[in-house]
């Protein structure tokens, strides 16, 4: 491989018209977004959060006060186990539990403003480590093609 001014090696030149096929974009984008994520999680790893906390933070954060029940079947996880990810949370302060205005037996769990704050922290912190990714690995070209990506992965999940 012929090597650029720069020293670097030569990227291959992706041919525009060859059809890779679904399956192996599939497999491909799977395996990227996968690292992708861990990249992400290991960008806000001094929260104090593992990540079922995480997912629950921000689930009560974006969808509102919910019952344990209620979120152990968003989360796809058994109540018990909801209820020591909440307990957990609560004990941090990340959360509080108030009677369900429509059950007393139940409880409501909403995010407090500590909660908030951390959950904000982590965002923030996974949103900065990816721009100056993108700002330090891509040009402009490029960062106009991920854009165009990131615009049909958004049509694939939101359908």
């Amino acid at each position: 491989m012929s090597e650029p001014s720069g020293g670097a090696p030569a990227r291959p030149t992706p041919d525009p018209v060859a059809d890779p096929g679904a399956e192996r974009v599939a497999a491909e984008l799977s395996a990227v977004v996968g690292r992708l994520l861990r990249r992400l999680r290991s960008s806000s790893a001094d929260s104090l959060l593992t990540p079922s906390q995480r997912s629950v933070l921000a689930r009560l954060q974006d969808d509102g006060p919910a019952t344990t029940a209620a979120l152990a079947r968003a989360e796809l996880v058994r109540p018990q186990s909801m209820r020591l990810t909440l307990g957990a949370l609560e004990s941090q302060g990340f959360v509080t539990r108030a009677p369900d205005p429509e059950d007393g037996r139940k409880s409501v769990v909403s995010v407090t403003e500590r909660g908030t704050a951390t959950l904000a922290g982590v965002r923030a912190a996974k949103r900065s480590w990816l721009a100056e990714a993108i700002a330090g690995e891509l040009d402009g070209a490029e960062r106009r093609a991920l854009a165009e990506a990131t615009e049909l992965i958004a049509r694939l999940v939101d359908e």
